[in-house]
């Protein structure tokens, strides 16, 4: 799914780069780090741009891209939602927790809502496995999670984020 949107602001992304040490290969991770900071995403536009000013190959750049789970290419939603798919999750219902997740938001993992509000992810672990089946907003752990306390957290998420 690509929405990269077509309002980059690349005089902003120009001053990012010149602030990064240029034709130096350390920059990079720090340099599209920011870049991600200020679009949420790094606009795959942008990969060609940042390679011409540090001297490298645009597969380079994509390829440190890729390597990083915490990198992205496409825009994310303003909301993470991570549900845990560790043993303790899985054995509680965490693959349920999951599904109802997936229902109510109209997504599936990996993906994110056509409003940009939420992006799906699974994880290996959450570490609060006394807590199974747990899933994380943002940076906020939700643990022992059932199907009505799905349905009443993304009910009051949406509650939250309503412009009415």
């Amino acid at each position: 799914m690509n929405r990269e949107h077509n309002e980059i602001d690349w005089l902003r992304l120009h001053e990012i780069i010149d602030q990064h040490c240029l034709e130096e290969r350390w920059s990079l991770i720090p340099l599209i780090q920011e870049i991600q900071k200020e679009n949420g995403y790094i606009p795959p536009r942008a990969i060609p741009v940042i390679a011409a000013r540090l001297k490298v190959f645009p597969s380079v750049v994509q390829g440190v891209i890729s390597f990083y789970a915490q990198l992205y290419t496409e825009p994310r939603g303003r909301n993470t939602i991570r549900v845990c798919r560790g043993t303790a999750c899985h054995v509680r219902g965490g693959k349920t927790i999951l599904k109802l997740v997936k229902q109510h938001l109209g997504i599936d993992e990996g993906e994110t809502t056509e409003d940009l509000e939420y992006t799906l992810e699974t994880v290996a672990c959450i570490g609060v496995c006394a807590l199974a089946p747990s899933m994380v907003i943002n940076e906020q752990v939700y643990g022992r999670m059932n199907p009505k306390k799905v349905g009443q957290l993304l009910k009051r998420k949406e509650e939250d984020h309503d412009p009415a």
